[in-house]
């Protein structure tokens, strides 16, 4: 038995099915705005005229800008105003996202509601962001937006992949991704991580897409504190839309909850008044 070939016949393996996997091109209004926002003094003015270059990205800004999540007391009647309101880089989150809903497919009955449970997650991560002064939100935003835009790009290249998701979904002790790679040698956390670092996201984001189902990070101490925030608080997001849906407590909450509180420092009473907080932004967006 060839002992080293066939290890590297399974890297090759797995290196060709990646190469199969559309992953969506960087969008060129996403070049546009990183290249400014690297710039030494990136300027207002001309973030604002890349985002109004896009009505759609206009109008969503100033949604986000005013809506319940954001704490958006005042509200911003412009473009300028919602920049200044949320800050460049929590606008450039909310364009990033909205560029990816518009560069990767999800139109699929499975997928009815994908988009939207996206931006509610990502809304909910920046709410448990700034109240538990955890990380930064903009990335918060990101993450919560991308952790799993592996599905479409897997239901896309496998017709029996929405069958895996669905039973993936209903795993009570195994990791989500457990059977994903059983079944298709990947996991949309793995194809979401490659996502992310083709489109030139943060590596935090990056890393922390690849490990959202992989609780055990939120134990080990060498993973990077800005992964394992965001898992821990992805945990408590997911929690609460399973919660605002009316299923009750999610299953990953189950696997991991403890962890999460534990990580983050919260006591049973400060994590049920975080979510009852939570659930009422949801209530009035």
């Amino acid at each position: 038995m060839n002992t080293v070939a066939e290890p590297i016949q399974q890297i090759d393996q797995v290196d060709a099915l990646i190469k199969s996997i559309r992953i969506p091109p960087r969008p060129s209004l996403l070049s546009d705005l990183q290249r400014e926002l690297a710039a030494e003094d990136p300027s207002l003015d001309a973030i604002g005229r890349i985002v109004a270059s896009d009505v759609g990205m206009s109008g969503a800004l100033l949604k986000l800008a005013n809506s319940a999540v954001y704490g958006g007391r005042r509200k911003a009647k412009s473009v300028e105003q919602a920049i200044l309101f949320l800050g460049i880089n929590q606008v450039a989150a909310m364009m990033t996202g909205l560029l990816a809903r518009q560069a990767i497919p999800a139109n699929s009955a499975a997928l009815a509601s994908f988009w939207d449970i996206s931006t509610r997650r990502a809304h909910a991560m920046v709410f448990l962001s700034r109240r538990l002064r955890m990380g930064e939100p903009d990335v918060a935003h990101t993450f919560g937006l991308f952790c799993d835009t592996g599905v479409p790009l897997l239901m896309d290249r496998f017709k029996d992949y929405s069958a895996t998701y669905a039973e993936a979904s209903l795993e009570a002790e195994r990791p989500f991704t457990a059977l994903e790679e059983e079944r298709h040698n990947t996991s949309h956390s793995a194809i979401g991580c490659l996502l992310a670092r083709n489109w030139g996201l943060s590596d935090h984001v990056g890393w922390a897409i690849l490990h959202h189902h992989d609780l055990a990070v939120l134990d080990d101490p060498s993973t990077p504190p800005g992964v394992r925030s965001l898992v821990a608080l992805s945990l408590l997001a997911e929690n609460a839309i399973c919660r605002y849906q009316g299923q009750g407590e999610s299953l990953e909450w189950n696997k991991g909850g403890a962890a999460a509180c534990a990580y983050l420092g919260l006591s049973d009473e400060e994590t049920t008044e975080l979510l009852d907080e939570l659930l009422e932004a949801f209530h009035e967006d």
